[in-house]
C-alpha cells in the first residue's frame, strides 16, 4: 500500500507540469483546448501562487470519475478510455475555472487525449442511461455520451462533443443558456424542455 502511494506521488509529480500547462490554455469557457492528458491517476498540483491550486481527475476507472464529477471532486475531470456507468451519473456542485475561486463558475468534462502540441489523439465514450448536469456552466469536450442527459442548470456547453440520445432541460431558461453546436458538437436525439 505505501509502495503504491509512493508510486502515486512521484507520478503525480512528473504529470504535474504537464496539466498545470494544459490547464493555461484554457482561459475561456468555450475554448477547446483542453486540460487532459492521457494519464490514468487521480492527481492535484499547485501553481507557483500558495493560494491557487488546480486539480483534475483523469481515468478511466468508472467509480474515480463517478466521485470526481460529484460535489467533493474536481472542476475538470477527463476519460482516458471509453467507460460504461451502469446507472444514472450526476454532475453537481460548484467548481471554478482552474479550480480558483476568484474566476468563473465553470466545470468541465473532457472526453479526449491530447499530445503536447495539443492536438486531439483520442476520443473517448461514456455510455450512461442519464447524465444529470447540476453543476452550473459544465462544458463536455469531445468524444460522446452514448445516452440521455438532463440538464439542471445554466450554462450547459458541447464543444466538439456528440450526444447518442435525448437533451431534455429542466427549465426553458437552462435551454436558453446553452450551446449545443460549439465546434461541430451534435445531438442525435430530440432537445426538449420538461417544463
Amino acid at each position: 500500500m505505501k509502495s503504491k502511494k509512493i508510486i502515486a506521488g512521484i507520478g503525480l509529480l512528473l504529470l504535474s507540469g504537464s496539466l498545470l500547462a494544459a490547464c493555461s490554455s484554457d482561459s475561456d469557457k468555450g475554448n477547446s483546448s483542453s486540460e487532459a492528458s492521457s494519464s490514468s491517476v487521480e492527481k492535484s498540483s499547485a501553481s507557483s501562487s500558495a493560494e491557487v491550486v488546480s486539480t483534475a481527475s483523469v481515468s478511466d476507472d468508472a467509480s474515480v470519475l463517478k466521485t470526481a464529477l460529484g460535489a467533493d471532486g474536481n472542476w475538470i475531470v477527463a476519460a482516458t478510455a471509453d467507460v460504461t456507468f451502469p446507472e444514472d451519473l450526476t454532475v453537481t456542485g460548484e467548481f471554478h475555472n482552474k479550480g480558483d475561486a476568484s474566476q468563473d463558475i465553470y466545470r468541465k468534462l473532457a472526453l479526449y487525449s491530447q499530445d503536447a502540441d495539443r492536438k486531439v489523439t483520442a476520443e473517448y465514450t461514456i455510455t450512461v442511461p442519464n447524465l444529470i448536469v447540476e453543476s452550473e456552466n459544465l462544458n463536455i469536450v469531445h468524444g460522446t455520451v452514448k445516452g440521455n442527459i438532463t440538464v439542471k442548470a445554466n450554462g450547459f456547453v458541447l464543444d466538439g462533443a456528440k450526444v447518442e440520445g435525448n437533451v431534455t432541460f429542466e427549465k426553458q431558461e437552462y435551454k436558453d443558456s446553452a450551446k449545443l453546436e460549439e465546434n461541430g458538437a451534435s445531438v442525435s436525439g430530440d432537445v426538449t424542455v420538461a417544463e
